[in-house]
C-alpha cells in the first residue's frame, strides 16, 4: 500500500458536496426554482470548464440535485429564464443606474450580463443536458432527499433514504461508484453505519472539531471501526479560511452579495466601492497561494507520523464557489495551478482512500460489549468512540431539532412512524414514501433556524405533510403526479427491509 503525498510531506482532498433542495416546479420569485437557475449559471455550469480539465476534484452530488438537472424541460426553462428574465432584469437596472449618473455600476452589469451567456453558451456545448455533463465527474452520492439522519425515528427510515440514494446514483452513473456517501449536514451517529454499510458505503466525511479541537491532528487521518465504511475526517481549520466570517470571501475587493439593485443584481465591492473585476481575479491568486502554503504547513506540522504524512479534508459546498462567493471558482483554479506550484498533491478522496491506511477506533458494537462485560459497572462509554456531530452550529443537531424547529421535527418522526405501519399494511405506495422522503429534507428546517426564505419552509414542509396525510388514506393507489421528479427512485419496499 503506497503511502498519499508519495513522500512529499502528505496531501489534500478538496470535496465540493453539491446540493439543492427540490425548488424545481415549487415557486419562482423570490424563493423557488429560481434557486436552482442561479446555481446552473453561477456554480454548476462554470464548474465543467475545470472539471473537464481533469483537476483532482472530489464532487459529490446529492439525488435530490440530481432529480431536478433530469427534470422533463429544465434545460429549457434554464434557457428561458436566462434568455428573457435575467436579460431584462439586466437591462433595466443598468438603464435605471445610468439614468441616475452610475456609470461604473452601469458598466459593471454589462460585464457581468455576459456570465449569463456564458453559461447559456456551455449548456447549448453539452447538448442542453447539465447531468450528463457532469456524469463523468460524480464519485460521491447521498441520501435520497438530504435528510439528517441522526434525527429519523427507524432503522427502516434510515435505510429507506439511504438506499434510494445509493439506487438512484447507481442508476443514472452507473455501477462503477467506489462507495462515497456525503452524509448531509455530516450528520454523523454511530448508530447509521450498519445501514451505510448494507447499501455498499465505503466511506463518509465526518466533522470531529467537536471531539479533537480545531487543528488537531486527528483531523488529518482517516478513521475505521471494523465495520467496512471508513470515516474521513473534515479539517475545520483549513475549510475556516474560506467558509468563515473572517474568511477570504469577506475580503473588501470581492464582490457583495447582500448588497443589490432593485432586480438583485451585484455591481459593489464588500468595500462599498463600485466592484472591479480585474482587482478581485488578482486577489484570487494570492488567495489560493496562500491556502496552498497554509495547508502545507499544516501537512508538515501535524501530519508528521501519520500514515502518508496526512490528508487534509477541505469539504465546501459548491453553491458557495460562484454563488455566495462570486469569486470562489477563480479561486479554486488558482488553488489547482499553486497545487502545482508548490509540489502539494490535489488527489481525489477515494483515491486517497485506496492509498492510505485509517487509525484504528472502537466500534459502536464492540463499545456495547464491553460495557456489558469487562467494563460493567464502570461508565460505559469507551474514550475513543465517537458520537453524533454535524458541522452545523455548535457541531450537534440543534440546527435541525432546536426550539424554533422543534415541532418540524417531531412531526416528520410521526410522519415516518406514520408510514412505516402503513407500509406494513400494505397500505403505502410510491406516492406516501416519496412525499415522507421530502418531508424529511433538511432543507426546511435550516432555513428556518438560520431565518431564510422562512415563509416558503413552512410552506413546503406544511404541502409535503398534508400531501403525504392524503397518500396515505388513499392507499398505494395514491398519485404522485404532484411530486414532479422528486425521488423517482424511491421503493416502497425500502421501508420494509430487515
Amino acid at each position: 500500500m503506497s503511502a498519499v503525498g508519495k513522500g512529499r510531506g502528505g496531501a489534500l482532498a478538496i470535496v465540493l458536496h453539491t446540493h439543492m433542495p427540490y425548488v424545481e416546479g415549487f415557486g419562482t420569485w423570490p424563493f423557488g426554482e429560481e434557486w436552482l437557475w442561479e446555481a446552473m449559471a453561477g456554480c454548476y455550469l462554470p464548474l465543467l470548464d475545470l472539471l473537464d480539465t481533469g483537476a483532482g476534484l472530489t464532487l459529490s452530488l446529492t439525488p435530490v440535485l440530481c432529480d431536478q438537472l433530469q427534470a422533463p424541460g429544465v434545460g429549457e426553462r434554464f434557457e428561458k429564464f436566462v434568455g428573457e428574465v435575467r436579460r431584462h432584469t439586466h437591462e433595466e437596472d443598468i438603464k435605471g443606474l445610468r439614468a441616475g449618473g452610475h456609470e461604473t455600476l452601469a458598466r459593471e452589469l454589462e460585464r457581468s450580463w455576459g456570465d449569463y451567456e456564458a453559461a447559456l453558451e456551455r449548456l447549448r456545448r453539452h447538448g442542453g443536458d447539465l447531468l450528463a455533463a457532469l456524469a463523468p465527474y460524480a464519485q460521491w452520492t447521498s441520501s435520497a432527499t438530504h435528510a439528517v439522519l441522526p434525527l429519523l425515528a427507524t432503522d427502516a427510515g434510515v435505510c429507506a433514504q439511504v438506499q434510494s440514494g445509493v439506487d438512484a446514483h447507481r442508476a443514472r452513473f452507473g455501477e462503477d461508484w467506489r462507495g462515497g456517501f456525503w452524509l448531509p449536514e455530516c450528520a454523523y451517529a454511530p448508530w447509521l453505519i450498519p445501514a451505510l454499510a448494507d447499501a455498499g458505503v465505503r466511506a463518509t466525511c465526518v466533522e470531529l472539531t467537536g471531539r479533537f479541537g480545531k487543528g488537531a491532528r486527528e483531523h488529518l487521518s482517516p478513521i475505521a471501526d471494523g465495520s467496512g465504511v471508513t470515516l474521513v475526517p473534515i479539517d475545520r481549520a483549513s475549510m475556516d479560511l474560506v467558509w468563515s466570517d473572517g474568511g477570504y470571501p469577506a475580503n473588501g475587493f470581492y464582490r457583495d452579495y447582500h448588497n443589490h439593485t432593485i432586480h438583485h443584481h451585484n455591481p459593489w465591492g464588500n468595500n462599498g466601492d463600485a466592484y472591479d473585476h480585474e482587482h478581485a481575479l488578482a486577489l484570487t491568486k494570492k488567495h489560493a497561494a496562500d491556502f496552498v502554503t497554509r495547508t502545507r504547513e499544516r501537512l508538515r506540522n501535524d501530519g508528521e507520523g501519520l500514515p502518508g504524512g496526512g490528508l487534509v479534508v477541505c469539504a465546501l459546498d459548491t453553491e458557495l464557489l460562484g454563488h455566495w462567493w462570486y469569486e470562489g471558482i477563480a479561486w479554486l483554479r488558482e488553488v489547482i495551478e499553486e497545487c502545482s506550484r508548490q509540489e502539494l498533491e490535489l488527489v481525489r478522496l477515494d483515491d486517497a482512500l485506496d492509498r492510505v491506511e485509517p487509525i484504528f477506533i472502537e466500534s459502536e458494537k464492540e463499545n456495547e460489549n464491553k460495557r456489558r462485560g469487562e467494563r460493567r459497572g464502570e461508565s460505559g462509554e469507551s474514550e475513543k468512540q465517537l458520537k453524533v456531530n454535524t458541522w452545523g452550529a455548535g457541531g450537534d443537531l440543534s440546527t435541525w431539532s432546536g426550539p424554533a424547529v422543534a415541532e418540524l421535527a417531531f412531526a416528520t418522526r410521526a410522519a415516518e412512524l406514520q408510514t412505516l405501519a402503513a407500509a406494513t399494511a400494505g397500505r403505502a405506495g410510491p406516492a406516501a414514501v416519496r412525499e415522507l422522503l421530502a418531508l424529511q429534507a433538511s432543507d426546511w428546517a435550516f432555513m428556518i433556524s438560520r431565518g431564510l426564505a422562512v415563509p416558503y419552509a413552512h410552506e413546503r414542509f406544511e404541502g409535503h405533510r398534508q400531501a403525504l396525510e392524503q397518500a396515505l388514506a388513499e392507499g398505494p393507489r395514491a398519485s404522485d403526479e404532484g411530486l414532479r421528479n422528486l425521488a423517482i427512485h424511491a421503493d416502497p419496499a425500502a421501508l420494509l427491509a430487515p
